[in-house]
């Protein structure tokens, strides 16, 4: 695709757990503009500003267009296979932490954010991939020995969301423990990992170990492939990675022409994660990309349930069964829990069109369609 004019805004971010900055980063990619000329700006890089409690981040983001984002080093295109552990968990590498946004509304059950981390090009990895993050502080289970490595899908590009090579991004939901008996809140029983990740502040250090991870790699042999991608929450992570690829990269030796779509399954509207990315590819790509949600606790099924993801699944059922003919591939991403009603849905749909779904399995895992990385 031919590039039109491009310019770069620099946005101030303030990192508020307020509602009115909820997305505040991802907005920023619908920014147009009358005037298609380049603005002249000086350049800002990443960096932090503090002032009392409050973070703010200059992040420059890209003007709202079909015209792709250019991306550096392309050199990271020329690596055949994927990077694997180049770091061990034993040995991690210290990053730093650039931004931390809660990118969930008031109305999400929980705690979301979208965290930023540097590792300066020294833990190049693929779309699909995960870190392994090792929290400070020493395992109460085995004292005088570090925590126990906490893996996350990384929820970028290889070249981060700066568009040069150097950081990486987590999709973190915060774990916390409430406790029937006391009424609230348990802190000594909330996940350590992602507490630590969620309160960091920007110029904090963390232990990054990795790239690991086969499984969730984007094949790109086929450009013209279709891509069916489905996820639960945080699940979204690798397909916000995938679809910045697809979509807003401007990636000489990829260019895609198949169809991606994705399903995600939240709570409500204010559990959308990165709602506004995927709405703008919606807009600037309707032939390639379709956009379903599943809302649980807004929106009702055909039996007048809950909709789940595999209620959106059904739903579509003979389009997806069609594509998966066709050599599709598909992918899960999300808390364990979504596979036995999802795999329960897919078997009733296959019988009812007269097929064994154990067979129809057993051949998508053979030609490498099925990919899944549930925790």
């Amino acid at each position: 695709m031919a590039h039109s004019a491009i310019s770069q805004v620099s946005v101030a971010v303030p990192l508020h757990t307020d509602s009115s900055f909820r997305r505040s980063t991802f907005k920023a990619t619908s920014l147009t503009f009358s005037d298609t000329s380049c603005i002249s700006m000086p350049s800002i890089d990443l960096k932090m500003a503090r002032s009392r409690s409050q973070y703010i981040v200059c992040m420059s983001v890209q003007q709202a267009s079909k015209a792709k984002v250019s991306v550096t080093p392309l050199s990271l295109e020329d690596v055949k296979e994927p990077p694997l552990n180049i770091y061990k968990p034993k040995e991690p590498y210290t990053a730093t932490i650039v931004s931390i946004e809660r990118i969930v509304g008031p109305k999400a059950p929980g705690e979301t954010c979208h965290i930023v981390i540097n590792h300066d090009g020294n833990l190049p990895y693929w779309e699909g991939q995960s870190y392994g993050v090792v929290p400070p502080g020493e395992n109460p289970k085995k004292p005088g020995s570090p925590h126990n490595v906490r893996l996350y899908s990384i929820a970028s590009t290889r070249y981060g969301d700066s568009f040069d090579g150097k950081t990486a991004s987590l999709c973190v939901r915060r774990a916390v423990y409430y406790d029937p008996e006391i009424g609230k809140e348990d802190p000594s029983k909330n996940g350590v990992c992602s507490n630590f990740l969620c309160n960091a502040k920007p110029g904090d250090k963390v232990k990054i170990s990795g790239p690991s991870g086969k499984i969730m790699l984007l094949p790109e042999d086929n450009p013209n492939a279709p891509h069916i991608m489905i996820g639960t929450g945080t699940g979204v992570a690798p397909f916000r990675g995938y679809l910045r690829r697809m979509f807003m990269e401007s990636v000489p030796s990829f260019k895609f022409n198949g169809l991606a779509w994705l399903f995600l399954g939240v709570a409500n509207t204010d559990s959308l994660l990165y709602d506004d990315e995927f709405t703008k590819y919606l807009s600037d790509y309707p032939g390639n990309f379709r956009y379903d949600r599943a809302l649980s606790r807004e929106q009702k099924n055909n039996k007048g349930g809950k909709m789940y993801v595999q209620d959106k699944i059904e739903e579509y059922s003979d389009e997806i069964f069609k594509l998966l003919d066709e050599g599709a591939h598909i992918y899960f991403c999300g808390l364990k829990g979504m596979m036995p009603g999802i795999q329960d849905t897919l078997k009733r749909v296959a019988e009812e069109r007269g097929e064994s779904w154990e067979q129809k399995l057993s051949q998508l895992k053979k030609n490498k369609q099925w990919h899944v990385e549930v925790y």
